[in-house]
């Protein structure tokens, strides 16, 4: 199954990614996104090996953001790309299975054209306002994560703006997993924090087997 918590580590937010990624292994989170999209090749190289090094050994799933380069350098599990990056296929080439390729959609044409590529996965959004993009998407809202979900059996990520709040309605509309940025990363307790969420999940997800 699917995990059910894609944390998303935003490099911009956060001053010690790996010591907050660490906090949420500890949890029990079994994928994480690693997103840095300011600074320098080498830098986000040098922080990927320490996530894989100090991750992968658990279990965890290191995802790297936008750079199929270097997921494939550093032997991630995978690698995330959005509509402006490399297209699904040429980041599989770079990527190639048993390494995961995942792709964000934001309208049912691109979710389609998804559906059609070996992405393992598809992203869903924004499903709510966010503020962690400075150029989001138009928000696509609940319903269209109920449509998405009769297009495609691939597992469903759905982004933007998700709260612990809103995280059982988003599971019920047909969600695998949610995406969370902002709820974690500024949380006191970020571990509790992700534990809500595998709880949510762990009894939303249980009433659809």
């Amino acid at each position: 199954m699917f995990p059910p918590l894609y944390a998303i580590l935003d490099r911009s937010l956060l001053s010690e990614p790996l010591t907050f990624a660490r906090k949420l292994a500890g949890a029990g989170v079994h994928l994480i996104q690693f997103r840095d999209k300011v600074s320098p090749a080498r830098r986000v190289y040098a922080e990927t090996q320490e996530l894989m090094a100090s991750l992968s050994p658990g279990g965890v799933r290191v995802i790297v953001n936008d750079r199929p380069d270097i997921a494939a350098m550093c032997g991630a599990a995978g690698v995330h790309v959005g509509q402006d990056d490399l297209p699904v296929e040429e980041a599989r080439r770079i990527c190639p299975a048993p390494a995961w390729v995942g792709v964000s959609t934001h309208n049912l044409a691109q979710l389609r054209e998804a559906d059609r590529t070996s992405a393992d996965y598809i992203a869903v959004g924004p499903i709510f306002p966010t503020a962690t993009k400075e150029n989001p998407d138009p928000v696509v809202g609940i319903d269209f994560l109920r449509e998405a979900r009769t297009l495609t059996r691939k597992p469903l990520v759905a982004i933007g703006g998700i709260t612990i709040d809103t995280a059982a309605d988003v599971f019920r509309a047909g969600a695998d997993s949610v995406a969370i940025i902002r709820d974690l990363s500024s949380a006191n307790d970020p571990a509790a924090r992700a534990q809500e969420y595998l709880a949510v999940a762990e009894r939303v997800r249980s009433t659809r087997r």
